[in-house]
């Protein structure tokens, strides 16, 4: 497979700093970028990475001009890895945490759909969550704007989200959540029940980071697990996922199966043999 050029958001730590030390292993060549570059991706600077500024919430128009900046640095760029976010604890209408996991990854991917589409290929990679899937309870900002990155994968370029399960990073780590609190008195004591629970998990999360993003590295360079496999959509990564998302699956088939005289006889009599082949569009 020829070299790839990868630019990648969110590098500090996690699965960001993961796939630049992967990436770079496999020969190919990284933009590493985050916020506060300088400070936070200092550990980087000896990799052989090349290092860029960019903060997923700042303007559009500051985002082209990022992009732009990183495809000069090798003259091009084959994959966008849209990883930057964070966890947010709260209730859904106190938190801004949609600007950094939907709004960053929307408007960095119309930032370099241009030059995709010019030509005619590229990959786009959202590091999304099972969460998508099931939300905990206070996490509805990440699960709504996790889950709304399924909207993105139809620009007629190669795209997949992958959905992570708990996995060893430093996500659900106490200087990693921010908090929103909440202002509501009679959600507090709740809350704070909520807060010490998500506190607990960390740390006994299953899932292996390196492995992870080896994984999906194999997927985008179909090599590797993925040799001869075709891009998925979308892919759990980690037994939790896996099972959280196949009891999903079978509640909705049981939904189906147990109610679908009800559900199909809400069907309009009027325009007879003109079912609509469902596409997976809604």
């Amino acid at each position: 497979m020829k070299q790839l050029t990868w630019l990648i958001t969110g590098c500090s730590s996690g699965f960001g700093e993961a796939f630049v030390h992967e990436i770079l292993a496999r020969g190919d060549r990284v933009i590493a970028t985050g916020r506060n570059a300088s400070e936070r991706l200092k550990h980087l600077e000896g990799t052989g990475a090349a290092i860029l500024e960019i903060d997923v919430t700042a303007s559009q128009a500051e985002l082209d001009s990022k992009v732009k900046e990183a495809l000069e640095i090798y003259y091009g760029i084959d994959v966008l890895v849209n990883n930057a976010g964070y966890f947010e604890l709260g209730l859904l209408e106190e938190v801004r945490q949609m600007n950094t996991n939907l709004f960053g990854p929307m408007n960095m991917t119309k930032a370099i759909l241009p030059y995709f589409r010019q030509r005619k290929e590229g990959k786009l990679v959202f590091i999304g969550s099972v969460n998508g899937f099931q939300g905990a309870t206070a996490s509805g900002p990440y699960t709504a704007s996790k889950f709304a990155l399924e909207e993105l994968s139809s620009f007629g370029i190669q795209s997949i989200i992958f959905e992570p399960g708990g996995f060893q990073t430093k996500l659900l780590s106490s200087s990693k959540v921010e908090s929103a609190g909440t202002a509501q008195d009679e959600y507090q004591q709740f809350f704070a029940v909520v807060q010490e629970a998500i506190q607990s998990r960390n740390g006994w999360q299953p899932g292996n980071i390196q492995k992870g993003v080896q994984r999906m590295v194999d997927v985008i360079r179909s090599e590797g697990y993925a040799a001869g496999r075709p891009l998925p959509k979308r892919l759990p990564l980690g037994s939790e996922s896996l099972n959280i998302i196949k009891e999903k699956c079978f509640e909705i088939l049981r939904i189906c199966n147990d109610w679908e005289d009800l559900i199909v006889s809400t069907d309009s009599e009027e325009v007879p043999g003109k079912k609509r082949k469902f596409d997976g569009a809604l």
